[in-house]
Formats: C-alpha cells, sequence, structure tokens
C-alpha cells in the first residue's frame, strides 16, 4: 500500500527518485512505474501493475463503444507512460505530464493506498488543505447520519 508524503525535486533531465517505500510496491511485467493525467485531480497519476489491472477492470466493465469506456481509454491507456527505474531509483517523467501540470522544480508524491500521485508542491499544498476541509466536514455529517441511524430517526 502506498502510504506517506514525499517532497522530492525534479533533476535538470525530469528525473525524480522515487521513495524505497513505493519502488518496493510496483512489481510487475517491468522494473519501474506507470503515470498518466490524473482524472480527479491536476496532477500525475501512478503505480504498478495492480493500479492498472484495477483501471482495465473498471474499463472492460463497460461495452464496447461506451462514451465513458472511451473517455477512460483516452485518458488513462492513452495518457500512460511506463517509466523504468535507473540504478539510483529514479525515473524520468514525460516532458507532456510536466508541462500539463507545471512540475518544474519541487513535486510532492502523495501515497493513496494502491496508486500515488506527483504534485506541483504548492498545488499540492491547496489541494491538501482542501480535502482536510473536505474530510473534517463529511466525517461530521458521516457521524451525524449514523446517529440518527441508531436512534431510529429518519434523516
Amino acid at each position: 500500500m502506498f502510504v506517506s508524503t514525499f517532497e522530492k525535486q525534479l533533476d535538470a533531465k525530469r528525473r525524480i527518485v522515487v521513495p524505497q517505500e513505493f519502488r518496493a510496491l510496483t512489481s510487475g511485467p517491468f522494473d519501474g512505474i506507470i503515470c498518466f493525467p490524473s482524472i480527479e485531480a491536476d496532477c500525475i497519476e501512478g503505480g504498478g501493475q495492480v493500479l492498472l489491472d484495477r483501471y482495465l477492470g473498471v474499463i472492460e466493465e463497460l461495452d464496447f463503444g461506451d462514451p465513458l469506456r472511451s473517455a477512460l481509454e483516452t485518458s488513462v491507456l492513452g495518457g500512460m507512460a511506463r517509466m523504468s527505474f535507473d540504478t539510483a531509483g529514479r525515473v524520468t517523467l514525460p516532458e507532456t505530464l510536466c508541462d500539463a501540470f507545471g512540475l518544474t522544480d519541487w513535486v510532492v508524491l502523495v501515497g493513496l493506498g494502491d496508486r500515488f500521485q506527483i504534485w506541483e508542491r504548492e498545488a499540492f499544498q491547496a489541494h491538501r488543505a482542501a480535502q482536510r476541509t473536505y474530510a473534517r466536514e463529511g466525517l461530521a455529517e458521516l457521524r451525524q447520519a449514523q446517529r440518527l441511524s441508531r436512534s431510529g430517526v429518519a434523516g
């Protein structure tokens, strides 16, 4: 499981050292990671074979020709890059992905279970603050709904 948050610096060749904790979780047909533009946020999403299999499972549930299937195939499979680790545990991020999300210097890698995201540092700080607010409010609403359910009061 990808967990924790790491700040890393891109070098002049757009190489980034992938944390050892993340490298250990990416077993698959090659020694590296897959990355593509995230569907849910303005960042890069990445992972190993487990992530790819998860997306393929969702895509294959949809009928051929379904507009959502086509959108997912284009966004995920069409935007995907396979990056192999070098001897120092680095990968070179594609220029197109770096340009799309303003990745030029410091980046943040955020573990999200079966995947991770790579953010521009300041963009992640804003995203993290918004997510924390949403999590607090959502948890309070969930607890309130649970209390009402236990007391037998309809919401």
